[in-house]
């Protein structure tokens, strides 16, 4: 197909339909539109087909704030939104308002004009991202719910204080560049909890203390921790002074609950609580915290250390072993700074200590053999010798 540009001329026809429509054989030429100029409020975006009926539809979003490159999302993904400039000439041409001429008609000579509104110097282009969850955690740790909540509200002042450092969903969906489904996702992987219409994280030290309220009140009404009455166990913990949240929070955090109401307490999430609360205090001998550990759980629970797994590390000191806490809550979920923060506790990893702690990496595209081979450098010196990590 030929083109030819000149300025254009009253009598041209055309527009985008003379390129869209134009056989391979022939020709057209293009001209200036009247309107032509640099116009940055256009910018032009290239969509898989899969994404189209979401934006055609109107249900996306881009988010971040003035500071943060801006992210597209869907209602379940996060797309990074990357310049890619272009060598060729890009052509925006406007849909003409005149006919445009096809077959063999009386005027199949004149000759067809597609005027030029825009040349385009490049597209923006979707990759899919991982969401930004590490944010949510810094923004929810602003305030967490504290024992002296309701003390607070009751001081002068105390209202407008205690809403600093306080976000709604509506907050979070400006904020934090995630999709409402990753979005939600991250809230239930934090223990997150809706309070007054905002998204708070329960203070540790609370947690420890209802947690232990509710175990109290199980062994004095002889409750079963296996067929625990919703409502029962909310009654009792409400009339000792926690609220209704609260104690519908606990169980959840540290069980689940049937359609019937009836729950159950989870044995791994209780006894991985009483091990964060013992190693709190900082490293121990590890038979001096398997003693501890086993006094701290309720009866009927049997500990495993196996139920610490990316909660905690080892180390030989002599001929003993200790153990102190390290959990992959705490790690950033961008691989970069994770690895980063990984080979700066230990220099080098034997695969069944480091899996644990990579393994809720999600980066899009890439596996977890993908990520290792990024970020890690393997060493084994025999064929059935563990595999070694080290920084790369």
């Amino acid at each position: 197909m030929e083109m030819e540009v000149e300025h254009q001329q009253p009598d041209c026809v055309g527009g985008a339909e003379a390129v869209l429509n134009i056989q391979p054989t022939s020709s057209v030429s293009l001209a200036y539109h009247p309107l032509f100029g640099p116009h940055d409020d256009l910018i032009l975006l290239e969509l898989d087909e899969k994404l189209l009926p979401d934006v055609l539809q109107d249900r996306v979003t881009l988010r971040g704030q003035p500071d943060e490159d801006a992210v597209l999302c869907t209602r379940s993904k996060t797309y990074a939104v990357k310049f890619v400039g272009t060598s060729n000439s890009v052509l925006l041409i406007p849909p003409s308002d005149q006919s445009v001429l096809r077959g063999n008609t009386e005027e199949h000579d004149k000759k067809l004009v597609a005027p030029v509104f825009k040349v385009a110097p490049g597209i923006m282009e979707l990759v899919e991202v991982a969401p930004r969850i590490d944010k949510l955690k810094k923004l929810l740790s602003e305030n967490p719910y504290p024992f002296d909540e309701e003390v607070v509200m009751e001081e002068p002042n105390g209202m407008e204080n205690s809403n600093r450092g306080l976000y709604c969903w509506e907050d979070l969906i400006d904020k934090v560049q995630a999709s409402d489904d990753e979005l939600k996702s991250g809230l239930h992987s934090l223990s997150a909890v809706e309070i007054g219409g905002y998204w708070r994280i329960v203070d540790d030290n609370y947690m420890d203390g209802i947690l232990n309220m509710l175990l109290h009140n199980a062994v004095l009404n002889d409750w079963s921790l296996n067929a625990l009455n919703e409502s029962e166990v909310v009654n009792v913990l409400q009339s000792d002074g926690f609220p209704r949240e609260i104690a519908h929070h606990c169980l959840r955090v540290y069980g689940s609950i049937a359609d019937e109401g009836v729950g159950r307490l989870d044995e791994k999430r209780v006894c991985l609580h009483f091990a964060r609360r013992i190693l709190r205090g900082g490293k121990m001998r590890m038979d001096n915290f398997m003693v501890e550990w086993t006094k701290k759980i309720p009866d009927g629970m049997q500990a495993s250390f196996d139920m610490l797994e990316g909660e905690v590390l080892t180390e030989k000191l002599g001929i003993e072993t200790w153990v102190y806490a390290f959990s992959v809550s705490s790690l950033p979920s961008a691989p970069t700074e994770r690895f980063s923060m990984l080979f700066r506790e230990r220099p080098k990893w034997e695969w069944k200590d480091l899996q644990p702690y990579i393994r809720d990496l999600s980066v899009p595209g890439l596996s977890s053999e993908g990520l290792l081979l990024k970020y890690t450098r393997r060493t084994q010196p025999t064929a059935d010798a563990e595999p070694v990590f080290s920084a790369r």
